[in-house]
């Protein structure tokens, strides 16, 4: 009886929390398309070239969440709507570039690959901002730029000895 006799402007605000209560509930049983976490890939970049092993801590540390199928889920992407945003990331970054998948690409595509590679890394388009904001340790310092560029030149001369 205590709700019948507020105001209308508070059972307005009250009806309107418990819709957006129900509202939230109801979106996690959307379905998703969550990527695939596979642990093991033989055509791994890093299983399968012989990478330094500072320039494959540190692709491993800055790009395979979004670049691998070995993602390191956080515990807030089972959420929605911030799974939504994470999964379409991560989705689209293993369309752009999957380094599990590394061994089953031509040459020419690892070339192109290569040097997107260099590209965004040089012109600090990669790792993204907003990734680096909540992962402060995929941030690429001057060096370990310069060792990945230095590295993507050597593996691009090594493709077609």
């Amino acid at each position: 009886m205590k709700f019948l006799k507020l105001n209308k402007k508070r059972k307005l605000i009250i009806v309107y929390i418990i819709a957006t209560k129900l509202l939230f509930v109801a979106i996690q049983f959307l379905p998703v398309n969550k990527p695939k976490i596979i642990v093991t890939n033989p055509n791994d970049l890093i299983a399968s070239t012989n990478i330094p092993k500072n320039v494959a801590l540190q692709i491993k540390t800055s790009c395979y969440d979004c670049h691998s199928n070995e993602t390191k889920l956080p515990w807030y992407s089972s959420i929605a709507p911030t799974n939504w945003f994470i999964y379409r990331h991560i989705n689209k970054g293993r369309e752009e570039l999957n380094f599990s998948n590394w061994n089953a690409l031509s040459k020419e595509e690892k070339e192109e690959k290569l040097d997107d590679i260099s590209t965004v890394v040089s012109g600090d388009e990669m790792p993204l901002k907003k990734y680096s904001i909540v992962h402060p340790k995929s941030k690429l310092s001057k060096k370990e730029k310069e060792d990945i560029i230095n590295w993507t030149y050597k593996l691009l001369g090594s493709l077609y000895k």
